[in-house]
């Protein structure tokens, strides 16, 4: 079967059974996706004053900041919530920034819910096909990485979205 009927088949069966969700260890910016999410702050401090760690630090390392001066532009994003900016150099149509951290930069359960839900709900409205995303929660956020995991997969399976995500866990 070819590559690009086996794309199509994950597509028909995403179409039918919510997102289909893999998980992967790797990096988020190696994946071969059209979309990524990146883990972000609730941009109430300006971006040029922190010091991008984990997802946010590799995007800003090998895309620029472009992404970040138009996240700027957005203003405080609510815990949850999620903002679409252009992918500055990276090969990707689009990043989702959601913000997943408190103002005390921690993540809960909850904003690790709200927070993949907000990222599929732009990936479907966008018609995005396949979106990259790492463990909401995890790194900074304090939430241990199993239940981010098992959060996320449970947000993915019940969206009703064609979409594909693939889920890194970063090695």
């Amino acid at each position: 079967m070819s590559k690009r009927r086996q794309e199509e088949d994950l597509r028909a069966r995403a179409c039918c059974d919510g997102v289909h969700a893999t998980v992967v260890d790797g990096d988020l910016l190696e994946q071969k996706v059209e979309v990524i999410v990146n883990a972000w702050n609730r941009n109430v401090i300006p971006w040029w004053l922190l010091w991008p760690q984990g997802v946010s630090g590799a995007i800003k390392r090998r895309g620029g900041a472009a992404p970040f001066r138009e996240l700027a532009r957005h203003g405080p994003i609510p815990l949850g919530g999620a903002v679409v900016t252009s992918a500055g150099e990276l090969p990707f149509k689009a990043i989702i920034h959601v913000a997943g951290i408190s103002m005390a930069w921690r993540a809960s359960e909850e904003s690790v819910h709200r927070s993949t839900l907000s990222a599929v709900q732009v990936v479907k409205a966008r018609g995005f096909a396949s979106v990259g995303l790492p463990i909401l929660g995890a790194g900074t956020g304090g939430v241990r990485e199993e239940r981010a995991l098992q959060i996320m997969l449970g947000v993915l399976a019940d969206a009703e979205s064609c979409a594909v995500a693939t889920v890194v866990r970063f090695r």
